[in-house]
């Protein structure tokens, strides 16, 4: 006898760029050609186009604003659910997953969904993350991720825990990619300059907690020792940090550096600009739950340096160990990358947890709730 489909509800605060909502929209495409029904609630944004077009609905509410009036939606959304008979409430973020847990606690238990969470990041300790940890099931995308809620929310049950890595899609990253000359000529008419220089890419959004203050001083020591490197500095403008992009800017100024890093801002190909690159930087400040840019460069086969906590550290001791470096230490940030550019290390094919995989994880995780 065929399972019956499912009804998935998916929350986060909106659909722009980042890991969450790559991984909401691979999660949803995976719903729907296995035969389930994808729904997602968010602000919306860039991404809702491509979200719609591989067959999960959205429904528009700014249900991340932090505002009382956000709790209005407790309503709405409990309703929502009746509606629409989920089957699985899956809350990827901490404000939507407040409102869903409102929404959800509201109904009688022979009536709610399952309540599903996501522990995407490392997030600061506090009642009000806590919420994340409260899912029937709780999935944690990495060992990183599991450990810290074990260590800081100790009454959760373990048992509810599931690590589930996010997947990278070898077809989108196979190892050894070269940019088609279609791609590459356009590039180097663009940036000419970078055939003869070795090219340092700093990937993610302008936001403080992605290193990129550590990136410049990085290179400013590069090229005052006369190496020919030039930094690129990949990720969109998040105007909610504008100061901070500004200071930044200031930051190119005073190191000198105008002529030796670029900002791309938000870019489609990112995979090419990876496969054009000598090395590949990870550089959080803080320590992230997974590392999604490390991952998709490692798959290339592009050598790749990084802060060693996290999830970062965590996927560069599986798969590259060389690129592993003392977090916020920008003498041994320049040591490594001296020593890579002169003596270049090889990686190795490793093999990631795959979008499928993930997908696959996820349902048996959904099964298990719906069919226990």
């Amino acid at each position: 006898m065929a399972e019956r489909p499912l009804t998935v509800l998916q929350l986060l605060p909106a659909l722009e760029s980042g890991g969450v909502e790559r991984g909401t929209l691979e999660l949803g495409a995976g719903l729907v050609r296995a035969g389930h029904r994808s729904l997602v609630i968010s602000a919306g944004g860039q991404l809702v186009s491509r979200l719609t077009g591989q067959g999960s609905e959205h429904i528009e509410w700014p249900i991340g604003r932090k505002s009382l009036w956000t709790l209005r939606l407790v309503r709405r959304l409990r309703h929502l659910l009746r509606d629409n008979q989920v089957d699985i409430l899956h809350a990827r973020s901490r404000f939507p997953a407040w409102i869903a847990w409102r929404a959800w606690r509201g109904m009688a238990p022979q009536d709610r969904p399952r309540f599903v969470t996501t522990v995407h990041g490392l997030y600061s300790v506090s009642r009000y993350s806590a919420i994340m940890t409260r899912g029937e099931a709780v999935i944690v995308v990495s060992q990183a991720a599991r450990d810290y809620v074990l260590r800081n929310y100790p009454k959760t049950d373990a048992a509810r825990l599931h690590l589930i890595e996010r997947g990278i899609d070898p077809n989108v990253y196979p190892f050894g990619y070269r940019p088609p000359d279609s791609w590459l000529n356009r590039w180097y008419h663009e940036f000419p300059f970078l055939l003869e220089r070795q090219v340092l890419t700093l990937p993610g959004r302008i936001t403080r907690l992605k290193g990129h203050l550590d990136f410049l001083q990085l290179l400013a020591r590069l090229v005052g020792a006369g190496l020919p490197v030039y930094g690129l500095i990949v990720g969109a403008e998040d105007p909610a940090h504008a100061s901070y992009l500004r200071e930044v800017q200031r930051s190119v100024q005073r190191l000198g550096l105008e002529n030796h890093v670029t900002f791309t801002g938000h870019r489609m190909d990112v995979r090419d600009i990876y496969a054009v690159s000598n090395l590949v930087f990870s550089l959080s400040a803080k320590p992230e739950s997974f590392g999604r840019t490390v991952r998709e460069a490692l798959s290339l086969g592009v050598p790749v340096v990084g802060y060693d906590h996290g999830g970062v550290g965590e996927t560069l001791s599986q798969a590259y160990p060389q690129g592993r470096v003392t977090p916020r230490d920008v003498d041994a940030l320049e040591r490594a990358t001296r020593l890579l550019l002169e003596f270049p290390v090889e990686v190795d094919q490793f093999r990631f947890a795959t979008v499928q995989d993930m997908i696959d994880q996820t349902l048996s995780v959904y099964r298990g709730l719906t069919h226990p």
